[in-house]
């Protein structure tokens, strides 16, 4: 999963060192960042889409039967719960301002205290993102203690699939190791409370991986290094926590460039090693497996089935080793994946000889993905995997192996049946949500990877699927005509065009029968007027919007149409459109079916594309616009005239539900700042008052994409996040 970047933050130059900051439990970051809940508690709930997402890490506890911890790449990290099966969310409370510590570089477990666990958060290493953190807790993640870095992390770049990053020293429990990716080795002597660089032979790079594994082998620590270009040393240790040393005789060359991931087998002291000639999950053409025994040095490869072949259509049979783990029962058990093998399809390995014979565990294997249907991507099956990186083997159960994929946790319990094991885990970046006034769903989804889904429970993976016909990606639009709620349009990446519609509500699709040639490379929002009979399709930023009056049959240039801007279309007056052009903060609107626009209202803030322009349902020309931290902004007269809301200081996305008892107009639903933070509010009097409605262990990150409540359960509301998935949440 790639997350949408919400926006650019300022932040401190990154240094080799780390500043200490130690919070209460569940305080999110900045101090202001807090707001208190009023009116009434809410309860919040995933809509249950199942996964997604990159699992990029599975960590089985060592001494602690089905104590497991996973985490994902933008969607932050969970604790599984074996007596439920299911996946329990550790960093909801992670706010607004702190976006970029929603996604887990690594985690640790201190295998002699079973309620220790600690993770690295930071999803970008880039100029514009933030530093990293590290969490830290002693009851398994129910509540945290934190500490600010000075460096960056980078959960969702290239290598967020490699080893896990950060260790509790084998010979001393209050020592911690982090690895970062352009920053070196850090080392904090109090359990994570402070950190401090220290002394290591490889030269960090400002653009390379850095250290991509820290593993400890006995009382031996290891660390992998990505940096070194296939010629020089990729793999260190140092016995005493002090003096660190290049490796002995370990391999070299293009496949072994990259150390991707390592296991230790305690019984025959041999270190496992997976390697790559680049990081991934994209990008590995070349790999191998070897084996390192510790006793006396000896290096041996033992690589299930070299990469170079020829696959069966002719092609080269390219991929690299990600994932490797260890029966910790059986001596000389390991596991090995695949990575990027997409001609042949990825696959595990199983030795149980030391890697002297493989057994490929895809050629046996039984799905069944009944539980989250999406799996199949539109076909009759799913595939075995892609982007497997995350591999563990449950150290109680040796028949209990579990991955991860871009999308999903497989798990088996024989070896031979594999199902998803990812209850309660949920990692969308969602960009668009529709709640329909009638019929069987109460909710259509637009998301990054996984296009549309008709979500007709809210409780259960939508029975279809994502949407077909054509299958999409990622979805750039999605809507319904207010009056004929039952046509659906929806554009993105698809396989056999760009866009699609539904006449029964979203539950099946068919391809529009043309769209226009800006639809290969740049598909955007897409909206149909209040009876569905015109559709207005929008495109790049110097790109023009185009119309249909048929269904998608044929298109015409709207030569007046603001570029790049999102249509919208009045929900009571098929003939009235409407968009806000960001670039010069003027409303355009037309009263002739979307033929022609004019300039209405100017002089608003201008200058970013994210600003949002929505419709009040049920009324004409009533519109509401939020200009982030410029704030809202409404006009009563179809765009003539604009006036600030004076009840909140910012406002990054709107929505409408039903209306409270007694009130004429809709609910009110926004992400925004009434006050000092950012926050879930409601309003049941036109934006004159709001209520908190999450509160500070419900936050999510960065929310800013769509929100709606629904317009036939008063109360109810339905937020986007950019890696937890959908969340609704209700009055308690």
């Amino acid at each position: 999963m790639h997350a949408s970047r919400p926006g650019r933050r300022s932040v401190l130059a990154g240094t080799a060192a780390a500043a200490a900051l130690t919070t209460v439990p569940f305080l999110s970051g900045r101090a202001h960042a807090a707001v208190p809940a009023a009116g009434g508690a809410y309860r919040w709930r995933n809509v249950v889409q199942g996964g997604t997402g990159f699992v990029t890490g599975v960590l089985f506890h060592p001494a602690v039967r089905g104590l497991a911890y996973a985490r994902t790449d933008i969607g932050g990290a969970y604790r599984r719960e074996d007596r439920t099966g299911r996946w329990v969310p550790l960093v909801d409370h992670i706010g607004w301002d702190d976006w970029n510590l929603l996604g887990v570089e690594a985690m640790a477990v201190d295998p002699a205290h079973p309620d220790r666990l600690y993770l690295a958060l930071g999803t970008y290493a880039q100029p514009w993102a933030g530093n990293g953190a590290v969490l830290r807790s002693e009851d398994r993640g129910a509540t945290w203690r934190r500490t600010d870095l000075t460096v960056q992390l980078g959960a969702n770049e290239d290598g967020r699939g490699c080893g896990e990053r950060l260790l509790v020293d084998p010979r001393d429990s209050d020592t911690l190791w982090l690895g970062t990716r352009h920053d070196g080795l850090l080392r904090s002597p109090d359990r994570g409370a402070t950190w401090q660089a220290v002394p290591f032979p490889a030269a960090p790079s400002a653009t390379g991986q850095g250290v991509t594994l820290l593993v400890a082998a006995g009382r031996t620590v290891y660390a992998g290094w990505g940096d070194a270009n296939g010629t020089a040393a990729n793999l260190y240790r140092t016995a005493d926590g002090t003096t660190w040393e290049a490796v002995p005789g370990q391999p070299t060359g293009t496949a072994a460039k990259v150390p991707v991931r390592a296991a230790y087998d305690r019984h025959t002291r041999e270190l496992y090693v997976t390697y790559a000639d680049a990081p991934g999950p994209n990008g590995q053409s070349d790999g191998g497996v070897h084996k390192l025994r510790t006793t006396d040095g000896k290096w041996t490869e033992v690589t299930p089935v070299r990469p170079g072949g020829t696959t069966g259509d002719g092609g080269r049979d390219s991929f690299g080793y990600g994932g490797v783990a260890v029966d910790a029962r059986r001596p000389g058990t390991v596991v090995v994946s695949t990575n990027n093998r997409w001609a042949e399809i990825d696959t595990l390995f199983r030795s149980t000889d030391g890697g002297r014979s493989w057994t490929s565990l895809k050629d046996t294997a039984v799905f069944d993905v009944s539980e989250t249907p999406f799996l199949t991507w539109g076909g009759d099956r799913p595939k075995f995997g892609w982007w497997i990186q995350a591999l563990a083997l449950d150290p109680y159960d040796s028949r209990h192996v579990v991955y991860g994929t871009g999308a999903t946790l497989y798990g088996t319990r024989d070896l031979t049946h594999w199902a998803p094991q990812i209850r309660g885990l949920e990692e969308a970046s969602v960009r668009q949500l529709v709640s329909p006034p009638a019929g069987e769903a109460h909710l259509l989804s637009g998301c990054g990877d996984i296009g549309v889904m008709y979500h007709e429970r809210l409780t259960a993976s939508p029975s279809r699927g994502m949407a077909s016909n054509p299958v999409f990606g990622t979805s750039t639009g999605l809507s319904l005509a207010a009056a004929r709620p039952s046509y659906v349009v929806r554009a993105g990446w698809g396989d056999h065009g760009n866009g699609a519609w539904s006449g029964d509500g979203g539950r099946t699709w068919a391809p529009f029968a043309a769209q226009p040639d800006m639809a290969r490379t740049a598909p955007g929002p897409i909206a149909a007027n209040a009876d569905g009979s015109v559709l207005l399709w929008s495109f790049g930023p110097g790109d023009p919007g185009f119309r249909s009056a048929d269904n998608g049959a044929t298109w015409s240039e709207v030569a007046t149409f603001p570029r790049g801007a999102a249509p919208v279309a009045d929900p009571a007056d098929p003939r009235r459109w409407f968009a806000f052009d960001t670039t010069t903060g003027t409303l355009f609107a037309g009263t002739d079916g979307g033929r022609t626009f004019t300039a209405r209202a100017g002089g608003l803030p201008s200058g970013d594309r994210e600003f949002q322009l929505v419709a009040a349902p049920g009324r004409s020309g009533d519109l509401w616009l939020s200009l982030k931290g410029n704030g809202l902004y409404r006009s009563t007269d179809g765009g003539e005239s604009f006036r600030k809301v004076d009840s909140c200081r910012a406002s990054y996305t709107l929505g409408f539900g039903k209306a409270a008892e007694g009130a004429s107009y809709p609910a009110l639903y926004m992400v925004g700042a009434t006050g000092s933070g950012t926050a879930v509010h409601r309003s049941d009097d036109e934006a004159r008052t709001w209520v908190r409605v999450n509160d500070d262990r419900h936050q999510w990150g960065w929310t800013g994409a769509a929100i709606t409540g629904d317009p036939r359960v008063y109360g109810r509301v339905y937020v986007a996040t950019n890696g937890r998935g959908i969340l609704y949440g209700e009055p308690a």
